[in-house]
């Protein structure tokens, strides 16, 4: 006979993958164990795995459910305008507040995804490829027809884009939307201030 799955399953995953996540963020990945993962989400070691059959499957839930959210939110976005100016600034805002709250599966992701075996990550780094893909399409769009045409310019200045993006909860993780909306806007501001002159 099959196990019946409890109704309040989800929830109880959400909270341990939440727990999970702010340890291996504090205590580095490496170092944490499954009993102080259970310790940490107020339940028993026993009970931890029976979600999981072991950190590495955790690790890896943290990350599916962090990056293919994120790359769904933003890859699902309604624009009100074709105006790529407008889409860019729209998308980093967007992905700035979505991070809000998230400092711990974010810190994460930068810091412990190579711990995965190479199929996971290849998975896990699909959906950060989606993402770029959105972000470098509007650059392109904007930038001058010298740099648009110089695929390792507008490599680097992707990947400038998501440095500022992606290390903001560093110095300024406690801002709210409001701070975060501000920061896009700056972000956006220098990126498309300055391409004129790296394309000139």
């Amino acid at each position: 006979m099959a196990r019946t799955i409890a109704k309040d399953h989800d929830d109880k995953r959400e909270a341990i993958l939440k727990g999970a996540a702010r340890l291996f963020a504090d205590e580095g990945y490496g170092r944490a164990s499954m009993a102080q993962v259970a310790q940490a989400c107020g339940i028993s070691k026993a009970n931890i795995y029976h979600y999981y059959n072991s950190k590495e499957a955790l690790l890896f839930d943290i990350l599916d459910v962090h990056l293919s959210g994120l790359r769904d939110h933003i890859a699902g976005l309604e624009h009100a305008s074709a105006d790529p100016e407008t889409q860019l600034r729209t998308i980093t805002r967007e992905i700035l507040v979505a991070y809000k709250g998230r400092d711990a599966e974010h810190g994460v992701q930068l810091n412990a995804i190579r711990a995965l075996p190479d199929t996971q990550q290849s998975l896990l780094k699909a959906y950060q490829r989606d993402l770029v893909a959105q972000v470098r399409n509007r650059l392109a769009r904007l930038a001058p027809p010298a740099l648009a045409a110089d695929r390792s310019a507008m490599r680097a200045l992707t990947m400038s884009y998501f440095a500022m993006v992606n290390w903001h909860f560093q110095w300024d993780g406690q801002a709210d939307e409001a701070g975060r909306a501000g920061y896009a806007e700056t972000i956006c501001d220098l990126l498309l201030g300055g391409m004129p002159r790296v394309g000139g």
